[in-house]
């Protein structure tokens, strides 16, 4: 750690009410409307993450105050519009920029409820959607169930890459651990920068680019997870650091969320609901990204045999790399990401793909916490992923793009799937808990 922040972060560790309480409101004022959209919201949140990953608080303390945050300012959000309807447009600041609230109401009347879940992810759009929601009155209800989802969602993708790079730094990690880091990251970044500036730019050939950088990068994992030693020990021994009974429960319910019984079962309803509707070329995509996906993480734990970490009480005897929960669970939610951005804008196809991906994280994290997959695991499982949909989709649309799907089919098939997918992770949970005991 460097030495001018060891004082501070001295004086935090035993002051942490003081760094939690700026966490939530900054969190808060982040997603209220107008004044989120006046602060550095996501640096001060950055910055806040890398103090409370230092050791003053807990993961789980770091996440909760950051989710209770940011769901009170959607709350004072939509009671501000609630209560002034149009008489809000007075206010100076939306006076001088009429624009703020005049995007939020295209992209509320556009897309309804979806708006409050992929524009949480859309810096200006943010701290205005609760607001035009409440102008608009939207019921009460509905608005809290989504901002329950959208909030949890928003915590973890912006408060995680601060608190492990806190925890990082905290920790005694192995010589070496940085600089391997640093080349995953970087190539990592590479990938999702590519896409991202590709595809806001519009370049046609996005989607077979994604599939060659995809590829390349998992041919680079699959030669250089040996030489990766320091980087799994480390991350592994930062993750482990954070495990508590009361965590546990809840890491194996997100964990069977990517059983392979339960992703089978998710895929083959997935599949049946398009083909039962007449999407043919969604469930052609959808069939040979789930399918081809599988297959090849067989084929590939089968090639490259490596033993998982020896962490559990009983460790699991079958082969690691790449991660099945990870592959699968990134196959599945890319897929619907993809299924749901079709015929969007490309900030907005971009925002359903990154609050799909959340979900599917949040199961590769569960298995590298419950110490049952190196991190190269879960990676390499994501990039397989990621490398099928890609090539899935440009095979799919080498003719011509895809259609969307009209919103009857959609509300069709996301409740019944994630219906699905909880309650297989609920069913059978106590036999879990026995399966990922720990030393």
């Amino acid at each position: 750690m460097p030495e001018w922040l060891a004082p501070l972060t001295n004086w935090l560790a035993n002051n942490p009410q003081w760094l939690g309480l700026g966490l939530f409101l900054v969190a808060c004022l982040e997603c209220l409307a107008i004044v989120g959209l006046l602060m550095p919201g996501t640096v001060l949140i950055f910055g806040i993450a890398v103090l409370a990953g230092s050791g003053v608080l807990s993961l789980g303390e770091t996440l909760l105050l950051g989710y209770v945050g940011g769901l009170l300012g959607d709350l004072l959000s939509y009671a501000l519009g609630r209560r002034y309807h149009q008489n809000i447009r007075s206010v100076r600041a939306l006076r001088n920029h009429p624009e703020w609230l005049t995007r939020a109401e295209a992209y509320f009347d556009r897309y309804g409820i979806a708006s409050l879940l992929v524009g949480r992810f859309i810096g200006p759009l943010r701290p205005m959607l609760p607001l035009t929601a409440g102008m608009l009155d939207m019921p009460f209800g509905r608005f809290l169930l989504v901002s329950l989802v959208a909030a949890a969602g928003w915590s973890m993708a912006y408060l995680l890459p601060g608190w492990t790079a806190g925890a990082a730094v905290r920790l005694p990690l192995p010589d070496g651990f940085w600089g391997e880091a640093g080349v995953v990251l970087a190539c990592l970044l590479l990938l999702v920068g590519a896409v991202v500036h590709c595809s806001l730019h519009q370049v046609r050939w996005v989607t077979p680019l994604a599939t060659v950088l995809s590829a390349a990068l998992l041919t680079g994992l699959f030669v250089g997870w040996p030489y990766l030693k320091e980087f799994d020990e480390g991350l592994m021994t930062v993750v482990q650091a954070e495990r508590s009974p009361a965590f546990d429960r809840f890491m194996v319910l997100v964990t069977r969320a990517g059983d392979f019984q339960t992703q089978l079962w998710a895929a083959v309803l997935l599949g049946l609901l398009l083909l039962l509707t007449r999407q043919w070329r969604a469930a052609v995509f959808a069939i040979a990204t789930l399918l081809g996906t599988a297959v090849a993480n067989g084929a590939l734990k089968a090639s490259f045999a490596r033993i998982r970490p020896e962490i559990l009480l009983e460790p699991l005897h079958t082969y690691s790399f790449p991660s099945g929960h990870s592959s699968a669970a990134f196959a599945f939610f890319l897929t619907l990401g993809v299924l749901a951005g079709r015929g969007q804008p490309p900030r907005l196809r971009l925002a359903w793909v990154l609050l799909a991906v959340l979900p599917a994280t949040a199961i590769a994290l569960s298995r590298v916490y419950l110490g049952v997959h190196w991190p190269t695991d879960v990676i390499a499982g994501a990039v397989l992923a990621s490398t099928f949909c890609a090539l899935s989709l440009s095979l799919t649309q080498w003719r011509a793009p895809m259609r969307a799907l009209s919103p009857r089919i959609w509300w069709l098939i996301l409740p019944a799937s994630l219906g699905l997918i909880g309650a297989f992770a609920v069913w059978a949970l106590p036999g879990a808990m026995l399966l990922y005991r720990y030393q």
